[in-house]
C-alpha cells in the first residue's frame, strides 16, 4: 500500500512502525458550531482510510481529537451568558450526531484539549528547559528559530518569509525575542477560561495540544497524521516543531492532507453566502450522499461542491442500493432455484472488480477509483443475476458487494421508512386493480399516491417507491 507523504512530497510505501499495527492521528474540529461541510470531508476521507487498514487487517488506533477551548468557543460563550464548557459540550454532541449521520466510525480515542492541560504543561516545561521555549510576562513561546527542521512540512523557509511572517504572528509581539516565535502558554483574560500553570492562569495555545494528545494516546512516533491541507502550516509544522524539540524524535513518519472543498467553484464563506453545516445538508439529503459525493473524487484533489454533483451522487449510489436489493430478491426468492453454482455460473463471480477496489484503495487511498470499480461490478451484477440465477451465485456477489461497500462506509442495509396506513391500503387497491386488469382505474390510484408525495415504480422485484 502506497501513501502520498507530504513531509517528502511523493508516494511512499506504508511500513507502520509496529507490523500490522497502524497508529493515526487526526486533527478534529474546534468545537463552537455545527460541523460544516469542510469538516466533513477529511472525516469522511480519513474514516474511509481507516476502515480499509482495518480491511487489510491491519490494527488500527485512530486518535481524532476536539478542541474544546479557542477564541471563539469563548466569544461565542460570552455571546449567550454561559460557561465556555456549555458551548464546547454542546456543539461536541451535535458533532458525534453528525458524524453517525455520515456513518463516520468514533475514534478509538478522542480525547478533550481541556482533559490533557497537565500534559501541556509538561510538555512547555520540557521545552524550555530544553531552551526551545522561553517565558515572557506569563506567555510562553517557542524559539522557532532554534529547531533547525522548521518547515520541513510546508517547505516554507523563515528567511524568504520575512515579508509576510504576520501569518504565525499573535498578540504580544514586543514580549517575542524572534517575530517568528508563536505561543504555548498565554495568560488568561478577563471572563476566559484558565488553568494555573507555572507561568501565569492561563490557557495553552492551539498547536501545543495536539501534539500532547498525539503523544499520550499514540506515543512519541506515529505512523500517521492527517488533517486538511489548511492545516500544513502554521499548525502541523508546529506540532512537528515542538514535538520533535521536547521527544527528540520523529514525530510522524507519514503526513497525509486532504484538499480544500469549494462550493460551487467558490471557496466557502459565510459573506458569500455559500457557507453549508452538515445538518443544512441533512435536510436535503441522506447523509449517506454526501459521504458517497466527498468519496467520489481522490482525497487529494480540490472537489467542488454543488447541487448537480450531489444530484449524479445520489443517483450513483443509488444504482448500488438496487444493486443490492435485486442480490436480495434473488436469494429471498429461491423457490425452484438451486443453492449450488449451476453449470456454466462462474464460481469467483467479481473477483476481478475486487482486485481493481483493492488496487485503487493501495494506490493512496483512491476511492474515486475504487467508486468505479464498484460501479463495474454493479453492471455485472445486472447482467449475470436473472430469475434462474443460484442462489450461491447472489450469494457471492452480495458478500463481495457488502465488503467493498463496508470500506467505504456505504450503508447498504437501511431501515424501510413505514408508509401512512392509507397509502399501504391504496396501494394494494393498485395491485388488486392492476390484477384484474382494471388498468384505469390502477392509474387514478397511483396519480392520488403521486399527489401525496409518493412515487411508485413498478419492477420484475415488486412495486417499489420513494419520497418526491
Amino acid at each position: 500500500m502506497r501513501v502520498y507523504n507530504t513531509l517528502n512530497a511523493r508516494k511512499e510505501e506504508l511500513v507502520p512502525i509496529e507490523e500490522g499495527k497502524v497508529k493515526m492521528y487526526v486533527c478534529g474540529p474546534t468545537v463552537y458550531n455545527l460541523i460544516h461541510i469542510g469538516n466533513a470531508r477529511p472525516m469522511i476521507v480519513f474514516d474511509t482510510f481507516r476502515r480499509y487498514l482495518e480491511y487489510k487487517g491491519y490494527e488500527v488506533t485512530y486518535v481524532s481529537n476536539f478542541t474544546d477551548v479557542d477564541d471563539k468557543i469563548i466569544n461565542k460563550a460570552l455571546e449567550e451568558g454561559v460557561d465556555s464548557s456549555v458551548i464546547s459540550e454542546r456543539y461536541i454532541e451535535e458533532c458525534k450526531k453528525d458524524m453517525e449521520g455520515m456513518n463516520v466510525r468514533p475514534a478509538t480515542f478522542a480525547p478533550k484539549a481541556t482533559e490533557e492541560i497537565g500534559g501541556m504543561i509538561e510538555m512547555i516545561q520540557t521545552l524550555i528547559d530544553k531552551g526551545y521555549a522561553y517565558e515572557s510576562n506569563g506567555t510562553v513561546y517557542f524559539r522557532t528559530r532554534k529547531f533547525k527542521d522548521y518547515g520541513k512540512l510546508s517547505k516554507k523557509n523563515l528567511d524568504d518569509m520575512q515579508s509576510g511572517h504576520r501569518e504565525i504572528k499573535v498578540t504580544g509581539e514586543d514580549d517575542k525575542e524572534d517575530s517568528f516565535d508563536f505561543v504555548l502558554w498565554k495568560p488568561k483574560k478577563e471572563g476566559e477560561p484558565s488553568w494555573s500553570s507555572p507561568w501565569s492562569d492561563g490557557r495553552p495555545g492551539w498547536h501545543i495540544e495536539c501534539s500532547v494528545m498525539s503523544k499520550k494516546y499514540l506515543g512519541n512516533t506515529i505512523d500517521i497524521h492527517a488533517g486538511g491541507e489548511d492545516l500544513i502550516f502554521p499548525h502541523h509544522e508546529n506540532e512537528i516543531a515542538q514535538s520533535e524539540a521536547a521527544n527528540g524524535c520523529i514525530f510522524s513518519n507519514y503526513w497525509m492532507h486532504n484538499a480544500f472543498l469549494n462550493i460551487n467553484g467558490s471557496k466557502m464563506s459565510k459573506s458569500l453566502g455559500n457557507f453549508f453545516t452538515v445538518r443544512d445538508i441533512a435536510e436535503r439529503y441522506d447523509l449517506q450522499v454526501l459521504r458517497f459525493f466527498m468519496l467520489s473524487a481522490h482525497y487529494r484533489s480540490p472537489l467542488n461542491f454543488s447541487d448537480e454533483l450531489m444530484e449524479a451522487a445520489k443517483a450513483g449510489l443509488e444504482r448500488i442500493l438496487n444493486a443490492k436489493k435485486k442480490l436480495d430478491y434473488a436469494e429471498q426468492n429461491a423457490e425452484g432455484r438451486s443453492f449450488f453454482f449451476d453449470d456454466g455460473e462462474d464460481q469467483d463471480f467479481g473477483a476481478e472488480y475486487v482486485a481493481k477496489f483493492e488496487a485503487a484503495m493501495d494506490d493512496d487511498c483512491n476511492t474515486a477509483d475504487a467508486i468505479a470499480a464498484v460501479f463495474e461490478f454493479v453492471r455485472a451484477i445486472n447482467t449475470a443475476i436473472t430469475d434462474t440465477s443460484s442462489t450461491a451465485l447472489a450469494e457471492l456477489a452480495e458478500e463481495r458487494l457488502v465488503k467493498m461497500c463496508d470500506v467505504l462506509g456505504i450503508i447498504l442495509d437501511k431501515e424501510e421508512e413505514a408508509l401512512d396506513a392509507e397509502v399501504e391500503r391504496l396501494i394494494e387497491e393498485r395491485q388488486a386493480a392492476r390484477k384484474a386488469k382494471d388498468f384505469a382505474t390502477a392509474d387514478k390510484i397511483r396519480d392520488k399516491i403521486t399527489a401525496m408525495g409518493i412515487i411508485l415504480e413498478d419492477t420484475r422485484e415488486g412495486v417499489k417507491w420513494h419520497r418526491k
